[in-house]
């Protein structure tokens, strides 16, 4: 995998969301959702972002598509930076990087049929005409395995996972390189998630696809992504190859996540030791100084109030953001 080309490159990523208040609509501070992050997506693989609620995930994915224009930082997508793009050559872009959102009860219009939300990508793109849309329509509601005489329904007709896959029908109509998909099964049922995230895999391999895959489920992550990065509070805390992040942990935030992931083994479990993080996610409007995790970190010392940890590679292409380690 590591040989493999990078085909999106992320640079001190930052997008800050202003607060305004009174009449008229001053801005009197910052959410800052997503505050200078580093990391690459190399090609054909899946990278996993995880983090707890309100780390800003999800504004990573959204600003990486530019559907949210970041305050700073560049994103570099087959050799071209993002962030530079406007109006018709970002619109031509948008063909080859796709979404799949969380919701697929809100993802789609209700007043659209399947042929209609899955072939908007096409009319958007003045790609095929009526009859060429409607063969590339029943072609990937087959894809998602879908029957296209389906095609003719509304929405509010299928269930919840019968709706993600209309959602990755619509990703998949532009042939796109590369696929943000913003936790596609936690709306899902379990019995579901399995078999979307089967259908994500097959596609993966038969398309040549390269995921950025936004989670919160740890152990879903560990099955699907090749590499993981872990976020908290709008920094990235540590990122590296799945089984090296799982088994050897170094990022005392990344120990406390792991520790509550639970092993199907009751010997395992029982010697197991849980860390319990005191305290709560300070807020993004004011996040504390120097290391963002040092009011709810058991080794934080005096440095770690003082300077903002280095975000450095410890070896393996393993990087984390800590002075204790």
């Amino acid at each position: 995998m590591s040989e493999n080309k990078v085909i999106v490159k992320v640079d001190k990523l930052v997008k800050y969301f202003p607060i305004m208040a009174g009449v008229f609509q001053r801005t009197v501070g910052q959410v800052r959702a997503v505050d200078g992050i580093s990391f690459d997506v190399r090609e054909g693989e899946t990278f996993g972002l995880v983090g707890e609620s309100g780390c800003g995930k999800t504004t990573v994915g959204r600003t990486i598509l530019q559907l949210y224009r970041p305050t700073s930082g560049s994103v570099i997508f087959e050799g071209t930076d993002l962030v530079t793009l406007k109006g018709e050559n970002l619109r031509r872009m948008r063909t080859k990087m796709q979404m799949i959102f969380q919701d697929p009860y809100a993802s789609l219009n209700p007043r659209m049929t399947i042929r209609q939300i899955v072939g908007e990508p096409l009319i958007v793109h003045e790609i095929g005409k009526n009859k060429e849309i409607d063969d590339r329509v029943d072609q990937l509601l087959d894809l998602v395995r879908l029957n296209p005489g389906f095609a003719s329904r509304y929405p509010h007709e299928f269930s919840g996972g019968q709706r993600q896959r209309i959602g990755v029908a619509r990703a998949l109509a532009l042939n796109p390189d590369f696929i943000v998909c913003d936790e596609p099964i936690s709306a899902l049922d379990v019995s579901i998630q399995a078999q979307v995230i089967n259908l994500m895999e097959d596609l993966q391999v038969k398309l040549g696809l390269t995921y950025l895959y936004i989670a919160h489920d740890l152990s879903m992550v560990r099955h699907i992504s090749d590499r993981v990065g872990v976020m908290y509070l709008g920094i990235m805390a540590e990122a590296a190859s799945r089984d090296e992040l799982y088994e050897h942990p170094l990022h005392p935030y990344t120990q406390a996540l792991l520790s509550a992931v639970p092993v199907p083994d009751p010997f395992v479990e029982e010697k197991r030791k849980r860390i319990i993080l005191e305290g709560d996610v300070p807020s993004p409007v004011n996040p504390p100084s120097g290391c963002r995790f040092r009011t709810r970190c058991p080794l934080a010392e005096k440095i770690c109030a003082e300077a903002i940890p280095e975000w450095r590679d410890v070896g393996s292409d393993h990087w984390v953001a800590c002075h204790m380690v």
